[in-house]
């Protein structure tokens, strides 16, 4: 495969006809809209031979849905994956399984007839949806309502026919650290004979003593030992209500791949990739300004639909445009087949065993092509 980056001028009729290939194929593989109009700076995947049927990777690759992901979306991604991340499973203070909103019955067979293995990801949230550290210390500091939430994530593996367990814990307090890891630990154990893996979610620590809410309750080195592989959530540098900058910056993801590597072998870790942008309103104000989430597919036709040339951050690794909307400037950091394929080299400079996608719910085809492509 190859990227093309559009030039001024540039039709599709005119690259395809420059790479010999068909106009239908550069709209297919890059879900172009009629009347297939481009922006300059836009990357194109250009693919030889147009027609082929998607594999598995040699990597294994993951994604996280959650239970009201359409059909169609799951559909078209499952071939090209190896793992589905079901999101999520909670639990109560004493160490009750919560189960998902809505049924997950029917991801869980869609997986399994595409040979995908279907994971439980576990989270700690509260009633509103939130990330609550408190009921991580009600179970990882009591034993019973520890054992309890083991036994009951085992019973749901087993009954639901799932391949594993995803431990997904986040703003963990530094008091918790060592009980946490003892939790992964004891999980990990009792799924281990019956053929379940276990995952745990890393933030993305530099060091060891790294200062920090995300960071402090993590003993990478630990957790690595503990569990069958690692997920690196390298992503929302740029986020919903931080500063305009790369979600994933690729100068930022590798010093947190340099620091990972030193403590847990690299073919137990699983990059994390962002299958989303943000869209800043300006001038960006701490506290006041609040991104809007868009797919890397919707920023092309945002950039297309306001005239905007998309540049590229080659230290970020990153595409970016600015528009103008109704008298307010904006700026779109995102994702694209440039940024994917620096960080698929990523993975393969440090002998990385996975790539895991936070989120599928969106469809993004070129993404999976250069996927199936370069794996």
């Amino acid at each position: 495969m190859d990227i093309y980056v559009v030039a001024s001028g540039d039709t599709i009729d005119s690259i395809a006809a420059n790479f010999g290939v068909s106009a239908d194929s550069i709209i297919y593989g890059n879900q172009l809209v009629y009347p297939y109009a481009l922006a300059v700076g836009q990357a194109l995947l250009i693919t030889y031979p147009e027609e082929f049927s998607p594999a598995k990777p040699s990597i294994q690759a993951g994604g996280y849905a959650y239970t009201y992901i359409s059909p169609w979306v799951l559909e078209q991604t499952l071939p090209f994956l190896t793992e589905l991340f079901i999101f999520s499973y909670g639990f109560t203070p004493e160490g009750n399984l919560l189960l998902p909103p809505l049924d997950d019955y029917w991801m869980i067979q869609a997986a399994l007839s595409q040979d995908v293995r279907p994971i439980l990801t576990l989270t700690p949230f509260d009633a509103s949806g939130q990330f609550n550290n408190a009921l991580i210390t009600s179970v990882v500091q009591n034993e019973n309502y520890r054992q309890n939430l083991i036994g009951q994530v085992l019973n749901t593996l087993q009954s639901k026919n799932f391949a594993g367990a995803d431990v997904d814990f986040e703003f963990i307090q530094r008091q918790d650290r060592d009980a946490f890891t003892a939790f992964v630990n004891e999980l990990a154990a009792a799924l281990r004979p019956y053929g379940y893996t276990t995952t745990v979610a890393l933030a993305p620590k530099t060091s060891a003593n790294q200062p920090g809410l995300l960071y402090e309750g993590k003993d990478y080195a630990a957790l690595g030992a503990a569990a069958d592989s690692v997920l690196l959530m390298t992503y929302e540098w740029g986020y919903k209500y931080g500063p305009n900058m790369a979600v994933a910056p690729l100068n930022a993801v590798r010093r947190v791949v340099d620091y990972a590597v030193t403590e847990i072998p690299p073919e137990k870790i699983h990059l994390g990739i962002p299958n989303y942008g943000y869209d800043w309103p300006l001038p960006f104000e701490q506290g006041t300004t609040a991104a809007v989430t868009i797919g890397n597919v919707e920023a092309i036709r945002i950039a297309v639909e306001n005239n905007a040339v998309i540049q590229f951050d080659e230290t970020a690794m990153s595409p970016y445009f600015r528009y103008t909307l109704n008298g307010t400037e904006h700026e779109v950091w995102f994702e694209d087949v440039r940024s994917i394929s620096a960080k698929f080299n990523l993975i393969k400079e440090y002998g990385l065993s996975g790539a895991d996608y936070w989120q599928i719910m969106r469809w993004w085809r070129a993404n999976w092509l250069l996927l199936n492509d370069r794996f």
